[in-house]
């Protein structure tokens, strides 16, 4: 790939995007940006310092001060921060700040995978490809509840299924840049579908565009 090029993926929380997003990043060696941490890097910056959620001037001075390149997933994984996050993630302005630093990352050569709730429709809306990975809840509440397993934690799946339906009210129905795929987006539904599969699935629509493009 001699030009920048990008592919944004957006979808809801547990349909399997970050993975997806990371294989890709990966095959195509391109740069990677799960955009959710950034929303999480403000959330756990209000936590540490004990201010709240809503207080929008701290929001703003965190969202300015997160650097991409130091994005701490075992820190910015934690259940409280990525409840905190979809609460920050509805103060217009800090979406601004945000957005402005995300697509600077996409612009950087050779490119990148972002993955998100808003990368196709507002953040790189000119992106070469645009995946909208969903599933059930259903089926992102047990995928959600294996992981903890696996970690040697335990959950119940009735509280986490509420957590993600309640989450997706919030990013879907908030005013600023809510969840919805983009109109030329490619839909991979995950409920039965192994990541391998979905892999597969993108791969196949992004080697068609870069064909495509070759031959143009």
């Amino acid at each position: 790939m001699t030009h920048t090029f990008t592919i944004a993926i957006d979808g809801p929380a547990g349909a399997g995007k970050g993975t997806l997003a990371r294989r890709l990043a990966d095959h195509y060696r391109l740069n990677l940006l799960d955009t959710g941490l950034t929303y999480r890097a403000v959330a756990h910056k209000l936590l540490e310092l004990g201010l709240p959620l809503d207080n929008v001037s701290a929001a703003e001075t965190a969202a300015r001060q997160v650097d991409l390149s130091n994005l701490d997933r075992a820190v910015l994984s934690a259940h409280a921060v990525g409840e905190a996050a979809s609460k920050v993630a509805v103060i217009p302005t800090v979406r601004r700040i945000l957005v402005e630093k995300q697509r600077e990352f996409a612009k950087a050569p050779p490119g990148a995978v972002l993955d998100g709730r808003d990368i196709g429709t507002v953040v790189c809306p000119d992106a070469d490809i645009k995946l909208y990975v969903t599933a059930s809840a259903e089926v992102r509440a047990m995928r959600r509840l294996a992981e903890i397993e696996s970690m040697g934690g335990s959950a119940d799946f009735a509280t986490i299924l509420t957590d993600i339906e309640r989450r997706d009210e919030r990013d879907m129905g908030r005013a600023d840049s809510p969840l919805k795929p983009a109109a030329d987006a490619h839909l991979l539904d995950t409920s039965e579908m192994a990541i391998e599969a979905a892999f597969l699935a993108a791969m196949a629509i992004i080697d068609d565009v870069l064909a495509k493009r070759s031959k143009a």
